[in-house]
């Protein structure tokens, strides 16, 4: 069974987590609305996937004995000065929860928490996929710029990933 502290540090993560599903749905209805599916397709399939980072962090929690408390999501932003900047944002979104699940690592050492030292390991290799994506993205978006053809296949490579 995990501590006290550490289910409390993994349940605020849940917390995270769920706010960065509920931060690219957002983004994608912003990017919707802006006529761009693509954009708003890739970044709805990743709030799915964030949920079910959420889903993994909660079957952990309940498997070590401990209980999930789940808080309440903030309500992201609705609106952006442009897609790049909703790109820049998931860029430092990212860069936020990379920095979250490394405290949780350190927080796993500190209590010689071998079992969630190894669940985490998962978490600490997705998150440098998804820096690596979210920089990509927003480093075309600065070769591009406002030209709007460039936009526009962008937004299309971006419909076709999964």
């Amino acid at each position: 069974m995990i501590s006290k502290k550490t289910a409390e540090a993994l349940n605020e993560q849940i917390g995270k987590e769920l706010y960065s599903s509920h931060l690219y749905l957002a983004m994608g209805a912003y990017l919707q609305a802006e006529g761009l599916p693509g954009m708003a397709g890739w970044l709805k399939a990743h709030a799915e996937e964030e949920r079910g980072h959420a889903m993994r962090l909660i079957k952990y929690v309940e498997d070590q004995g401990a209980p999930v408390r789940l808080s309440g999501i903030a309500e992201p932003p609705a609106e952006y000065g442009s897609p790049r900047q909703v790109f820049e944002a998931v860029l430092d979104h990212e860069r936020k929860i990379t920095a979250s699940i490394h405290a949780l690592v350190e927080l796993a050492i500190e209590e010689r928490d071998f079992a969630t030292q190894a669940m985490l390991q998962w978490f600490v290799t997705e998150q440098v996929e998804e820096e690596s994506v979210a920089s990509e993205t927003v480093a075309k978006f600065k070769m591009i710029g406002g030209d709007a053809r460039g936009i526009y296949l962008l937004d299309r490579e971006l419909g076709q990933r999964k």
